[in-house]
């Protein structure tokens, strides 16, 4: 089977998803078409050249709705001819559309493609696309699940408890990321990735601490929930969580075979794919299967992956994850992760894709992991040879 190669991405500093953050006044749509005109700048490509382009984002409504993709293609010049199309698989989006892109240039129903996405959680709130007094999920999931499904900080609340984790250890584990995005950006390690200079990445919190975040209350606490799950301790606040964000990020794909014709580097190649399911309840601990099919697709272990991207959702998502794989944490988001680089809900899976290439790549490493916790206990996991 031809090779799925990539040749550039790029993503924007990741700004705080409200009033009077740094992205606030880019409408969504030239947030992503910025980042695409960058992306084919630097590659050096003609735009026509691209047979299709797959966005993701979560909340297709207002200023995200009417496939937001095709209007950012548009928007950044690129011929009419260029196709394009969102999609959503909650928080994993833009990683599902590097599968889409990766999986067509890899059967040949492509030859170039970019994989992207977009999320405005300032100017699109997060939950806008359920209508006041709507149902999304109607009467016969109910009758599969009787006593009701929770939101995500709930269950990453359950998680806590299942693993037994501590607020220390989920303390500990946030002012991590923090202190590695921090020196990251620092050390210019971030320079190449990032398509806009003279912004960073707001949510990066250089002078916190463990203590300073042991001070902030749990986040997701109520009287109804305590009295349901008793074994929940309340240990998820704002600071071991991910935080509100906008952001866009873009990769752009292409058979092996097309690059050498173009002149162009390939500089790593997809080398499995994995998607799976899990309990909806405790909802983002599908990265834990998914890490699994992921690499018994690709016929590796855990000890041959030099570096892991695993989505910080929530502290306890990633601890969790590696209690269950063994992974070394030293391995993993070596720049920092979404507590606090952000997550900006639709981007953040190309976002990922963009730091672990060039992680990869700074690091001399051979072989990266990607895996994203998803809504409705979903997960993606891709692994890419760097070249």
């Amino acid at each position: 089977m031809r090779d799925a190669v990539i040749v550039e991405a790029v993503r924007t500093p990741v700004g705080k998803g409200k009033p009077g953050g740094a992205l606030h006044a880019d409408h969504p749509a030239d947030l992503l078409a910025r980042t695409l005109r960058t992306l084919v700048e630097r590659a050096g490509i003609d735009p026509g050249q691209v047979d299709d382009v797959i966005g993701g984002v979560v909340t297709q409504v207002a200023e995200q709705a009417v496939n937001i993709t095709r209007t950012a293609v548009l928007a950044a010049g690129f011929p009419e001819s260029v196709p394009a199309m969102t999609v959503d698989r909650q928080c994993g989006s833009s990683q599902q559309a590097l599968h889409i892109a990766a999986q067509g240039v890899r059967s040949g129903a492509y030859d170039i493609a970019i994989a992207c996405g977009v999320e405005s959680m300032s100017r699109v709130p997060m939950g806008s696309s359920v209508l006041p007094g709507s149902d999304p999920f109607g009467p016969m999931l109910k009758e599969r699940y009787p006593d009701g499904l929770v939101g995500q900080g709930i269950s990453a609340e359950l998680i806590t408890a299942k693993w037994d984790l501590s607020r220390e250890e989920l303390d500990a584990y946030a002012y991590e990321s923090h202190r590695r995005a921090a020196d990251a950006w620092k050390n210019g390690e971030f320079d190449r990735e990032v398509a806009w200079t003279g912004q960073r990445d707001e949510t990066v919190r250089p002078g916190t601490s463990p203590e300073i975040l042991a001070g902030l209350k749990p986040a997701y606490y109520d009287e109804r929930t305590a009295a349901r799950f008793p074994e929940i301790g309340w240990k998820v606040t704002a600071g071991n969580a991910s935080p509100i964000n906008d952001g866009a990020a873009a990769v752009l794909v292409m058979g092996a075979d097309v690059a050498e014709r173009l002149g162009l580097r390939p500089r790593a190649r997809f080398h499995a794919f994995a998607v799976t399911g899990d309990d909806p309840l405790l909802m983002l601990t599908a990265i834990i299967p998914a890490t699994e099919k992921v690499l018994a697709k690709g016929g590796l272990s855990l000890a041959d992956i030099d570096l892991f991207e695993v989505n910080e959702a929530f502290a306890p998502v990633v601890l969790a994850w590696q209690r269950e794989t063994g992974a070394d944490l030293a391995r993993v988001n070596v720049r920092g992760g979404a507590i606090a680089i952000g997550h900006p809900l639709g981007a953040s899976g190309a976002r990922i894709m963009t730091t672990l290439l060039h992680a990869l790549e700074d690091r001399g490493g051979r072989f990266g992991l990607q895996t994203m916790c998803e809504a409705g206990g979903l997960a993606n996991a891709t692994i890419v040879e760097r070249l």
